[in-house]
Parts: C-alpha cells; sequence; structure tokens
C-alpha cells in the first residue's frame, strides 16, 4: 500500500491525463441527448397509445 504523499502525486498525474470536451463538444452532445429524449418520448407515447387503444378496441371498451 502507497503512503499518502504518492497516493495523492499518483491522483494528481492521473487527473493530468484526462482531456476535458470543449465548449462545441459539450453544446452538441447536451442537444443531441435532449433530441434523443424528445424523440424516445414521442415513440414511447405513440406505442402506449397503440397498444392501449388496441386492447381496447379487443375488450370492447368502447362500446
Amino acid at each position: 500500500m502507497a503512503n499518502p504523499l504518492q497516493f495523492i502525486q499518483q491522483t494528481r498525474a492521473e487527473i493530468a491525463k484526462v482531456v476535458w470536451p470543449g465548449r462545441r463538444e459539450v453544446l452538441l452532445t447536451t442537444l443531441m441527448v435532449l433530441l434523443m429524449t424528445v424523440l424516445m418520448a414521442v415513440f414511447f407515447s405513440l406505442a402506449d397509445w397503440g397498444i392501449r387503444s388496441g386492447l381496447a378496441g379487443v375488450l370492447g371498451l368502447f362500446d
């Protein structure tokens, strides 16, 4: 087990290797996540509506 000083030195060395995304990359990935979230919400809403309508038709709930 490394002593605390070595641990801190190794941690700093690893943190220095991290490559942070740029402003443009963060913006694009955020927009992609939001777009995919909206598309998935629309898809599952339509699927839910379709399944509910189909079951209601089969079970005769619209009489």
